[in-house]
């Protein structure tokens, strides 16, 4: 088969498509032939920092849609020519290449009224958005949320969903994306870069602060925000902790959700697997009914996905970037 091809430790941008064995399924597995697969932060940071997991040379991308080519032995349920998404195991060759393999307990069905390019949008940042809002997350004590970063994939998707459960929702963008984050839901937009955003955020709640925050920027991110959480709040993270001493114990009991997607794949736990299987039907489902946007802005082909990372490595695409595969 053709694959795009990491031959070494942050050589993502010299990435070449090449030959490469078709993969094969054991027990429990199927052979997805790739239609679409999506692109993500994390592509660009695991290939920077590099994976001892991986066998050079390596495959990239986690978001795989496509069809069932070949079904391992005890798998039921799924049989070839099924139309199936999934978020893949980052330790393992991903969705960049004409097959994927992948475990058939965690993959979701694709309705036929959603393309592969916009089903290949939603694993790694739909789910991501959804399993802080509707697994972390107490929504029904959340009156109004602060999602940074409402421009990019999580962000995006976290917004719709707020929005979707009935939520005021307060975002941070970059100005020229805030007519692109109001259009997505969001009551309120900050300029991160112009505006003090604790002042809007008091502002905007009288004082009190937000009842949540979903951080997708980082370390630092997350510890400012810590200030702008009303007394019993939570701050759900992406992207790194916050600093947990910048808040005196025993003041606002805040409650702390570290989101981290890809590590069901490395619990063995089946309940914890299956349950991203379950997340896709779900979003899925809210795709098909018109609730939630797949954010899908740009299709690219295998080639250029190189120069693609390198456009989400200096943080400044909004929405979905997916590579045609067929």
């Amino acid at each position: 088969m053709k694959a795009l091809l990491l031959h070494g430790k942050n050589e993502w941008r010299d990435m070449k498509v090449e030959d490469f064995e078709k993969p094969i399924s054991n027990k429990g597995e199927v052979v997805v032939e790739v239609h679409a697969a999506g692109l993500n932060p994390v592509d660009y940071k695991t290939a920077t920092g590099w994976n001892p997991n991986w066998k050079t040379p390596h495959i990239l991308g986690l978001d795989v849609a496509g069809i069932i080519h070949e079904v391992g032995e005890g798998v039921i349920g799924w049989q070839k020519g099924d139309r199936v998404v999934y978020h893949s195991d980052f330790n393992k060759q991903g969705g960049f290449a004409e097959y994927g393999v992948t475990t058939a307990h965690t993959i979701s069905r694709i309705p036929d009224s959603i393309t592969f390019e916009e089903a290949a949008a939603l694993p790694t940042a739909g789910y991501t958005a959804y399993q802080a809002l509707f697994r972390k997350l107490p929504m029904n004590a959340i009156d109004v949320i602060l999602i940074h970063g409402g421009a990019g994939g999580v962000g995006g998707f976290a917004i719709q969903l707020a929005k979707y459960a009935g939520k005021t929702v307060i975002s941070t963008a970059s100005e020229p994306n805030h007519d692109y984050v109001k259009s997505l839901g969001a009551d309120y937009v900050i300029d991160y870069r112009n505006e003090n955003v604790k002042e809007r955020v008091m502002e905007i709640t009288n004082g009190r602060g937000v009842d949540a925050v979903l951080d997708t920027v980082g370390r630092d991110s997350a510890t400012a925000s810590l200030d702008m959480i009303a007394y019993n709040g939570h701050i759900a993270h992406i992207a790194g902790k916050p600093d947990y001493d910048h808040i005196k114990p025993f003041t606002k009991v805040i409650s702390y959700h570290e989101i981290a997607l890809n590590a069901i794949h490395h619990q063995n736990d089946r309940i914890a697997e299956r349950d991203l299987a379950k997340m896709g039907d779900e979003f899925l489902a809210l795709v098909e009914q018109k609730q939630i946007s797949p954010l899908l802005e740009r299709v690219i082909s295998l080639d250029e996905v190189p120069q693609a990372l390198v456009e989400l490595s200096e943080r400044h695409v909004k929405g979905k970037i997916v590579a045609k595969i067929k």
